[in-house]
């Protein structure tokens, strides 16, 4: 097959339709994906080709063509290349496995290895199943449960059994598996049902492949009392989604299986998918097991999916060369365009909970009565509302206030209530309580309670209930604590809910930032159902704001999530996972171990710009997912430490590789703000790029970010994260062309790119400092002609991003705070006489030994250090980067790689 093997595809009617044939090959295919560049927003990605149209096939609005109809804006295009690594191929969004039937040799009731060799988009990350299948011998329909591969949210390996079919074990390994997203990894998972110690062993492994070697994921092993077995079900064998569980459809490449009849045992099963022949739907594998693809395929094509969003017909003098240059993009495009600002996040929430009558009120400030998004729902009719006055809730745009004549009415819609309960919900907020009783909510029913009015006092919450004939049935008063302060906002609960032949009511009083109180009691009759809002406002309540009111047909108070106050803590991938689930927006969240970016209160605003914040705040990359119209969101956290998903010598470049010293990306005093909360600010001093006047630094590069994050204490550490990159110093290589055709060994790990992942550069010449250089890809361009494909990959310098790893031998080891050579040395001296100006001295212990310094550019290895002071004796190899030279007393000694905290 020849590189590239280009194909272009249009979806028609639901079908996808080859038109390769069509294309003008001679104008090329172009196709762009990422950013430009660090610290900008992702582009939408792009496409350009041109179609071939003498029967004007491929022009939309001609009732002539076969596609009359069906070639509107945004239709699907899907470009496809060859190359890659042969792999079962699950999309992401996509339910595919491999499944083969039950057998005798399936049947393993006692000890067992599974082992998987995978590539999934995301090894952990925000789902809404929290873990996602790898393989399984595993039905919940008539409790057909053997045992399941699997990997969670937090990138555990997790395995699961059952010794009944019914009852399971569930157990995951102590740490996260060490991949980053989108590399290559093999998980094993080993089970000793009888340890010979009256109970059973659980072991996690992984390794690069299948191949191994293995090393134990986390240092303890999962051992409990009572021995174990594992049900010998009917199921099938599968590998992949299993067929009945509704887990994450995370994208995956699956390149071989195992599964062995006891802990290093014979395989019973061991389908090896990168053996197959491309589009193979049935095979048998080396164990004997037929295997059948459903809802997946086996290939070496990889596809980027994208939206046609111009269809432009040419033609030359008297109709000849007709053609189509169509131009596809990415969905980010179509999401932005005319995107209007999302509503708050309770004005979303909750019309969605199914009430039966709610007013957001949030009307502008002119209004004279709230509106309700509810069909049916007549508005609420009020007087002395000063609306738009106050926008200090944290999940609602600006809510009235009231003065001393305020009253509200509405009549609720006629329902019935499914569970004989319902709830009336609101928020509140007030900065004193009234000196006498004053009335603040009241509603009539239908129920024994047929009157309710809540009142507030100096010091209690009073709830009076009246019959049909307006008597007091019951005044229930409770001390109200702490339901009022200046700048709090409450959500308050009323439920009515039928208990044989009483009715419950509770009344729940909860801060949206945190704690508050609630009371029960209880009255002989039914709840009924809520007929009319019909309130009075006590006079010394002027002042008291207020919004979100609604009525509901059942008790659930579930209604709020943390709607009310914004979300605000959740993580920077938590909300980005939300927010594109609340708006229909196919999305996978990658995450990494450590501490995820807790985000402010989420305002209103536009989808993407509330993507942005997410974006700038944690420091992550949101791009969009080649295999589907749809997005993926990087964390920082995956991005920390990273292996190289591509090596490739200096020679196989496409010239020119140009190094750029400039000061695009510098920025040596940095302040970060946190939206209503607190700033910090961080400034390099000194060294070449502080802001010292030059020659001894650059002078001053500020700026200011203002980032919605959740504390005031986490704008310190990300202004000093964003000073550390800002003032990395070292050269930046902005592009790096690669000719694929050229050389086509390198597709699988070029095509597998992903904005974020790392390439590292060897070999290079004499007039480039010496390196490897590692470099962080942005984004890219590609183009494609039919026997030509270049790429060029925009890219960062990755250093920044090689934080401190604990017990690595490169880099979990601190610096000195200053040190120098004592004395000038040779090129070819051995022995160096290092002084510590600051701070200790180094260590003399063995086992720390050998570690790299940095003198003038040049590295060396350092294998012994004597001297209990200062200066010290270091035994040194020379030029281990290459760099041959002579070295002046004073010259600066640094750890060539020395341990960066993470943000």
């Amino acid at each position: 097959m020849a590189v590239p093997d280009a194909r272009v595809e249009l979806q028609i009617a639901g079908t996808w339709v080859d038109v390769t044939d069509d294309v003008l090959h001679n104008q090329t295919i172009r196709y762009s994906w990422g950013r430009r560049g660090e610290g900008s927003r992702t582009d939408p990605a792009a496409a350009s080709f041109t179609l071939r149209n003498p029967t004007g096939t491929y022009s939309g609005q001609n009732p002539n063509s076969p596609y009359y109809g069906h070639l509107n804006r945004n239709t699907p295009v899907r470009l496809s290349h060859g190359g890659a690594t042969m792999a079962l191929v699950i999309p992401n969004g996509v339910l595919g496995r491999a499944t083969t039937p039950d057998t005798a040799a399936l049947d393993i009731t006692g000890d067992i290895d599974v082992r998987a060799d995978v590539t999934p988009r995301a090894w952990g990350g925000v789902t809404s199943t929290s873990s996602w299948e790898v393989v399984g011998k595993y039905s919940v329909t008539l409790n057909q449960r053997s045992w399941m591969l699997l990997v969670n949210d937090n990138g555990t390996v997790q395995f699961r059994w059952s010794a009944d079919g019914t009852a399971v074990n569930v157990h995951a390994s102590s740490i996260p598996v060490p991949f980053a997203p989108g590399q290559r990894g093999a998980i094993r998972a080993t089970l000793d049902v009888n340890n010979g110690s009256g109970g059973w062993t659980l072991t996690f492994y992984t390794a690069p492949t299948l191949s191994g070697s293995w090393t134990q994921l986390g240092t303890a092993t999962v051992t409990t009392a009572g021995t174990t077995s594992i049900f010998n079900s009917t199921t099938a064998l599968e590998v992949g989604d299993v067929a009945s569980l509704a887990f994450a459809n995370v994208g995956r490449e699956i390149h071989a299986v195992e599964v062995r009849n006891g802990i290093g045992g014979s395989a019973v099963a061991n389908p090896v998918f990168t053996s197959q022949a491309e589009g193979t739907t049935s095979f048998a594998d080396a164990a004997g097991r037929t295997w059948s693809i459903v809802s997946a395929s086996i290939t070496s094509r990889r596809v980027r999916v994208l939206e046609a969003s111009s269809w432009t017909p040419r033609w030359g003098a008297s109709g000849v060369d007709v053609t189509v240059p169509v131009e596809a993009a990415g969905i980010l495009r179509r999401l932005g365009q005319g995107a209007k600002a999302l509503a708050s996040t309770l004005a979303r929430r909750l019309p969605k909970q199914a009430p039966v009558a709610y007013w957001p009120l949030e009307d502008g400030s002119d209004a004279t009565r709230a509106y309700s998004p509810i069909a049916g729902c007549p508005p609420l009719r009020v007087a002395d509302f000063d609306f738009a006055s106050d926008d200090s809730c944290p999940g609602s745009s600006a809510l009235p206030s009231i003065g001393t004549a305020a009253t509200m009415h509405a009549a609720i819609p006629p329902y019935s209530s499914p569970t004989n309960g319902y709830l009336v919900a609101m928020l509140y907020s007030i900065d004193t309580m009234p000196a006498s009783k004053s009335a603040w909510l009241s509603i009539q029913t239908t129920g024994t309670g047929r009157g309710i009015v809540l009142n507030f006092t100096a010091l209690n919450v009073v709830c009076d209930v009246y019959d049909s004939t307006n008597t007091l049935i019951t005044s229930q008063a409770f001390a109200n604590g702490a339901l009022f302060g200046p700048g709090k906002w409450f959500r308050f609960d009323l439920t009515a809910q039928v208990n044989g032949g009483n009715t419950d009511i509770h009344l729940g009083f909860v801060d949206v930032e945190g704690g508050g109180l609630q009371w029960n009691f209880s009255i002989a009759g039914t709840p009924g159902v809520v007929t009319d809002i019909d309130t009075g406002f006590g006079t010394e309540l002027s002042g008291m704001r207020l919004g979100h009111l609604g009525v509901y047909p059942s008790s659930n108070v579930g209604i709020w999530d943390s709607s009310d106050n914004g979300y605000r803590g959740e993580s920077a991938g938590a909300r980005v996972f939300r927010l594109a689930n609340e708006e229909s927006v196919p999305v996978l969240i990658a995450s990494g171990p450590g501490t995820a970016t807790a985000m402010g209160p989420q305002r209103p605003s536009t989808l993407l710009d509330l993507f942005g914040e997410c974006e700038e705040a944690d420091g992550g990359i949101l791009f969009e997912d080649r295999e589907r119209a749809g997005l993926l969101f990087r964390t920082r956290s995956t991005l920390y430490s990273q292996a190289p998903k591509l090596t490739i010598p200096y020679g196989q470049l496409a010239p020119p590789l140009q190094p750029t010293a400039d000061d695009r990306w510098l920025r040596n005093d940095r302040t970060v703000k946190r939206p209503d909360g607190s700033s910090a600010r961080a400034v390099l001093t000194s060294g070449a790029l502080s802001t010292a006047a030059p020659p001894n630094g650059v002078g001053v590069y500020d700026d200011t970010h203002t980032l919605n994050v959740h504390l005031d204490s986490q704008v310190q550490g990300l202004a000093e994260w964003l000073l550390h990159r800002g003032t990395w110093d070292e050269s930046r290589y902005p592009t790096v062309r690669i000719f694929l055709h050229k050389y086509s060994a390198l597709v699988p790990e070029v095509c597998a790119l992903s904005p974020g992942d790392i390439i590292r550069i060897t070999d290079l010449p004499v007039w480039l400092p010496p390196g490897p250089i590692d470099l962080m890809v942005e984004g890219a361009e590609e183009i494609f002609k039919t026997l030509e494909w270049t790429i060029t990959l925009s890219c960062s310098p990755a250093g920044p991003w090689a934080i401190g790893v604990l017990d690595d031998e490169d880099l979990g080891r601190l610096d000195t705070n200053g040190a120098e050579l004592a004395s000038g040395v040779t090129s070819t001296a051995t022995s160096l006489s290092v002084a510590t100006t600051s701070g200790p001295i180094w260590t003399t212990a063995s086992a720390d030994r050998p570690f790299d310094i940095r003198v003038g550019g040049e590295v060396m290895t350092v294998t012994n250090v004597t001297g209990a002071s200062s200066p010290q004796t270091f035994t040194v190899t020379r030029s281990v980067n290459g760099v041959v030279k002579a070295h002046s007393s004073a010259a600066d000694v640094r750890l060539a790689t020395p341990t960066i905290l993470a943000l």
